[in-house]
């Protein structure tokens, strides 16, 4: 059974970065596509980003596109969101989740899904 854990999230001021960190166990991240997802109070969860087992490839929604960066650990048992040039708007619950491929990074699509970790851009 793979498990996911995410941290990192935290306090930022508009402008700033966070690092986000996904720790898997159980199984290695090696043959699942992980993608971000945040969710905003009120709000439904929504795909920040993803990359997929093999060749790599990432995706990234439009509103964070050249300020975030996803990313695998060398020994394939983390993923990263790099987030640069942070926005109010990114406020909300950060998740990792796993799926056979990324696909739309539609949530309905993954299967584990890590607690969440907070993130706050504010002033």
């Amino acid at each position: 059974q793979l498990q996911l854990v995410e941290s990192g999230g935290g306090l930022a001021q508009p402008g700033g970065s966070l690092r986000l960190s996904c720790a898997a166990s159980g199984l290695s991240l090696d043959y699942y596509a992980i993608g971000w997802f945040r969710q905003a109070p009120g709000k439904e969860r929504e795909g920040v980003s993803c990359i997929n087992s093999g060749d790599g490839t990432t995706y990234y929604t439009d509103s964070v596109k050249g300020r975030f960066t996803i990313s695998r650990g060398n020994y394939e048992t983390t993923v990263y969101l790099q987030m640069n040039s942070l926005k109010p708007e990114d406020t909300g619950v950060y998740y990792c989740a796993a799926a056979w491929g990324c696909g739309d990074y539609t949530p309905t699509n993954f299967d584990y899904w890590g607690q969440g970790t907070r993130v706050t851009v504010s002033s």
